[in-house]
C-alpha cells in the first residue's frame, strides 16, 4: 500500500499522512536535508509540504538532493503539494528560518518537458530535470491574495491577471502560493532513450 508523508509536519497530523519531522512528536523523526530518506523508491503516492520548503536547501546542492529524494520516493504519478510563502511578502523575509524563495518558475526547471522545450529554443534556463534524471510536472499553482490587496483592489479580489502584474511592482500583495506537482516516471528524457 503507498504511503502519504506530511513532510515537515510540525503540529498539523493530517490523518492518513505519516508525519515527518526533525522537531516535536512526529509518527517518524527526519532530518529532511540527510540523505538517502528512510523509505524505498517509488512508495509513496502523496506528499504534503505545507510551509516547509522555504526552509529547506539553503545550498543549491541539498535542495537539489531533496528534489532528487521527492522523485525517489514516489511512485508514478504520485502528487506533492507544497504551500510557501510569497517571495515578494513580509512573510518570506520576516523568519530568518526561511533559507530561499520558492517559486513555480524554479520548480519548472525541475520538468523534462520544460527542460526539452527550451533546449529547443536555446535557451539559458537550467534543465535540471535532465541534469538529475528527475520529472515534475506543475499541475496547477495558486495564489492566496494578501489582505492589501483586499484593500486595494476589493471589487477585484478575484482578477488574477491584475494580481499577478502588480505583485510584479509591489510587495506584499499576495501571501502563499500553493504547487501541485506531478511525478513523471519514468521521466520523458529516459523514455525516450
Amino acid at each position: 500500500m503507498a504511503l502519504k508523508l506530511n513532510l515537515g509536519a510540525g503540529d498539523k497530523r493530517p490523518e492518513g499522512f505519516v508525519n515527518v519531522d526533525m522537531f516535536g512528536e512526529p509518527d517518524v523523526h527526519h532530518d529532511l536535508e540527510s540523505f538517502p530518506w528512510p523509505w524505498e523508491e517509488s512508495t509513496v503516492d502523496e506528499i504534503l509540504m505545507i510551509h516547509v520548503l522555504e526552509h529547506l536547501g539553503q545550498q543549491p546542492s541539498v535542495f537539489i538532493g531533496i528534489m532528487k529524494e521527492l522523485y525517489r520516493i514516489c511512485e508514478p504519478d504520485a502528487v506533492i503539494r507544497i504551500a510557501v510563502p510569497h517571495h515578494r511578502h513580509d512573510n518570506f523575509f520576516a523568519d530568518p528560518t526561511h533559507v530561499r524563495p520558492v517559486t513555480s518558475f524554479g520548480l519548472s526547471l525541475f520538468s523534462q518537458k520544460a527542460n526539452l522545450e527550451w533546449q529547443a529554443a536555446g535557451a539559458a534556463n537550467s534543465p535540471l530535470g535532465l541534469y538529475h534524471d528527475v520529472d515534475f510536472e506543475i499541475v496547477k499553482t495558486t495564489v492566496t491574495p494578501s489582505q492589501i490587496w483586499r484593500n486595494r483592489y476589493p471589487q477585484q479580489v478575484d482578477n488574477v491577471q491584475l494580481l499577478a502584474r502588480e505583485s510584479n511592482i509591489y510587495n506584499n500583495l499576495i501571501e502563499q502560493v500553493d504547487i501541485e506537482l506531478k511525478v513523471i516516471k519514468p521521466g520523458r528524457a529516459s523514455a525516450k532513450a
